[in-house]
C-alpha cells in the first residue's frame, strides 16, 4: 500500500480516536455563590433569611449524570457555613461531602471550592446548610440530575419540569432557634409551610401534555402529603431510583425526601390546586399552589381535595407500594435490577435505637444511649493525619443497651465491601427519618413494635427501591441493606433537624488498609483544615 495512503489512513484514524474522546469526556460546570443574609416575608412577618446569590431558595443545579461540578462558595455570613449535597454519594471522595464530619466550615468572608462529581446517578436530590442551625434559615435549593442522552427513560419525555421544595417553616430566626436547643428547650410548632420559599405559587402547562413534577421535603421536622385536585400522580422516581409506575391521589414525603411524578393535564381547562398538608400531627398545616392550564380562564375553586391526616397505616401501606423498576436503566446502561441484593450474604447486622434522654439536665438525642458531639476537627482529618483523640469506634455499641445516656463522637467502623442491615427501632411516639450520606440503600421492610430476627421473613428481597432517606413510623422499626462500596467517613443522622443538631447522629467509617486512588481519592489540595488539623502538611 501507498505511503501516502497510510500516513491518510493513519490520520484519519487519529481523527476518528480524539472525536471519541473528547465525547467521552464529561463535561465540567462552574459556579460562583455568594452566600449572604436578606430580608423577606415568607409568611407575611419581615424575617432574616440565607440567600445564595440573592435568592431564596437558592439556584437549581441542572447537571448530567458524570457531570463534574466545580463550585465556588463565597460565605458573606457572620458565621462558619457548609453546604451538603443531599442524596449525592460523592463516590470515592467524602472530602466533599459538606458535613462537620468531613469537612471544616468556611469561615466569615473566604471561601472554598467544592470540587465534586455526578458519578452514575439520575435523579431528584436537594442541597442545604449542615452548620449550626443555618437550614432554618434557608440556603436550600434543588439538585436535578438528568439522564446522558444514551440512556433510555422508562417512560415518555414529560413535556416539562417543575420543581417543588416543600418545607415547614418558622418566623423565628434561627439563631433564636439555636439558643432555644442550646439552653435545652425543643421546637416549638411550625408557623407555616412554603412552597419554592411562598405561600403560594403557579405553575403553568399546556392542556394534554404531561409534566414531570419534582418534590422535596426541605423542611425541619414535619412530613407531608401532596396532591393535585382533579389530577392522577404516577411515581416514577425515588431519590434516583426509577419505580414501578403507580397512579396515586396523594403521596407522603418525609423530612429529607424526595419523589418525581408524572401529571398529566387532561382535565377540563381550568386552575386546579395543588396541596401540601403536614401529617402525623395534631394541628394540620396547608399549604396551596395553583396548577394553572395555559388555556384557562376559570380560577381555582371548590374545596380542597382532602388529604390523610394522621393515618399512620395508611402511610406504611402506601410506603410498601414503592417497588423498583427491575428492567429499567437507571444512570448506567444495565437494568437496576442486575443487582440481587436479596442474595448478597450480610456481614454485620446493626441495630439503631433513637431515644430524647436529658442529659445534664438539658434536653438531648441520641442514638444506642449516645448523643453525638461534633468536635473541633473533623473525623475525615482526624482519620487521615491520625490524630488521636478525636473519636473512637467502641463509643457505641451496634446494638441497643440498658443505661444512662452518654455524649461522645460516635463512630462505627466497618470494612469496605461489607454487606450490612440496619435496623432503625424507634420506641417513640413521633415518626422518624434517618438519612446516610455517600450511599443509597434497599429498604426492605417496616413494621410496628420491636424488631426481631422472625421480622426478616417479611422482608422485600426482590424489589426494594433504594433510597437515601427512610421513614420509620412511631413505635415501629424499618430496615434497610447497605452495599458500602465507596470508602469514607459518612454520616448516619437524623433528618429532622433538631434531633440531629442534638445529637440523633453518629458516622459510618468505611475503611480498607489498602491504600489506592481506586478506592479513595486523595485529600484535595484546597481543604481547609481547623482543630488540631491545623499545621498538619498535605
Amino acid at each position: 500500500m501507498d505511503k501516502k495512503v497510510l500516513v491518510h489512513l493513519f490520520c484519519g484514524l487519529l481523527a476518528v480516536l480524539s472525536v471519541f474522546v473528547v465525547k467521552a469526556d464529561n463535561p465540567y460546570r462552574y459556579y460562583t455563590w455568594t452566600v449572604t443574609y436578606g430580608t423577606i416575608s415568607p409568611l407575611g412577618v419581615p424575617q432574616q433569611v440565607i440567600l445564595i446569590n440573592g435568592q431564596f431558595p437558592g439556584p437549581s443545579l441542572e447537571v448530567v449524570t458524570n457531570d463534574n461540578i466545580i463550585l465556588n462558595l463565597i460565605n458573606k455570613l457572620d458565621q462558619p457555613f457548609l453546604l451538603t449535597w443531599n442524596g449525592i454519594k460523592q463516590r470515592k471522595n467524602s472530602w466533599q461531602d459538606g458535613v462537620l464530619g468531613t469537612n471544616c466550615p468556611i469561615p466569615p468572608n473566604t471561601n472554598y471550592t467544592y470540587k465534586f462529581q455526578a458519578k452514575d446517578q439520575i435523579g431528584t436530590f436537594t442541597y442545604f446548610p449542615s452548620t449550626q442551625f443555618h437550614k432554618a434559615a434557608g440556603g436550600f435549593g434543588a439538585f436535578n440530575i438528568y439522564k446522558r442522552p444514551q440512556i433510555p427513560l422508562p417512560y415518555p419525555n414529560p413535556d416539562g419540569d417543575f420543581t417543588l421544595l416543600i418545607g415547614d417553616w418558622y418566623k423565628a430566626n434561627h439563631k433564636a432557634l439555636q439558643a432555644s436547643l442550646d439552653s435545652g428547650k425543643t421546637l416549638p410548632f411550625p408557623d407555616g409551610i412554603l412552597i419554592n420559599g411562598q405561600l403560594t405559587t403557579t405553575f403553568t402547562g399546556d392542556q394534554g401534555k404531561t409534566y414531570r413534577f419534582r418534590i422535596s421535603n426541605v423542611g425541619l421536622s414535619t412530613s407531608f402529603n401532596f396532591r393535585i385536585q382533579g389530577h392522577k400522580l404516577k411515581l416514577v422516581e425515588v431519590e434516583g431510583s426509577h419505580t414501578i409506575q403507580n397512579e396515586y391521589d396523594s403521596l407522603d414525603v418525609h423530612v429529607g425526601q424526595s419523589i418525581a411524578v408524572l401529571v398529566t393535564l387532561n382535565q377540563v381547562p381550568k386552575d386546579y390546586y395543588i396541596v401540601a398538608s403536614t401529617r402525623f400531627t395534631k394541628k394540620v398545616l396547608t399549604s396551596t399552589a395553583v396548577l394553572h392550564y395555559s388555556n384557562s380562564h376559570t380560577p381555582v375553586s371548590g374545596p380542597l381535595p382532602a388529604g390523610p391526616t394522621y393515618q399512620i397505616r395508611w402511610s406504611i401501606l402506601q410506603a410498601r407500594t414503592f417497588r423498583w423498576n427491575l428492567t429499567a436503566n437507571a444512570a448506567r446502561p444495565n437494568p437496576q435490577g442486575s443487582y440481587h441484593y436479596g442474595k448478597v450474604p450480610i456481614k454485620k447486622r446493626i441495630v439503631l435505637e433513637n431515644s430524647a434522654p436529658l442529659v445534664n439536665g438539658k434536653q438531648r438525642y441520641a442514638v444506642n444511649r449516645v448523643s453525638y458531639v461534633n468536635p473541633d476537627t473533623p473525623l475525615k482529618l482526624a482519620d487521615h493525619f491520625n490524630i488521636p483523640g478525636v473519636f473512637s469506634v467502641d463509643s457505641i455499641q451496634i446494638l441497643p443497651s440498658e443505661g444512662a445516656a452518654s455524649v461522645a463522637s460516635s463512630v462505627i467502623p466497618n470494612s469496605l465491601h461489607d454487606f450490612i442491615e440496619v435496623v432503625f427501632q424507634n420506641n417513640e411516639n413521633t415518626i422518624q427519618s434517618w438519612h446516610l450520606d455517600g450511599y443509597d440503600f434497599w429498604v426492605v421492610g417496616y413494621g410496628s413494635g420491636q424488631w426481631t430476627e422472625a421480622r426478616r421473613r417479611t422482608y422485600n428481597l426482590v424489589d426494594a427501591l433504594t433510597r437515601h432517606t427512610a421513614q420509620v413510623y412511631p413505635n415501629s422499626w424499618t430496615s434497610i441493606l447497605v452495599s458500602l462500596d465507596n470508602q469514607g467517613m459518612w454520616n448516619l443522622r437524623s433528618a429532622i433537624w433538631e434531633r440531629q443538631y442534638l445529637g440523633q447522629q453518629l458516622y459510618l467509617r468505611v475503611w480498607t488498609p489498602v491504600h489506592s486512588l481506586a478506592n479513595e481519592y486523595d485529600i484535595p489540595n484546597n481543604v481547609l483544615l481547623c482543630g488540631k488539623a491545623v499545621g498538619r502538611h498535605l
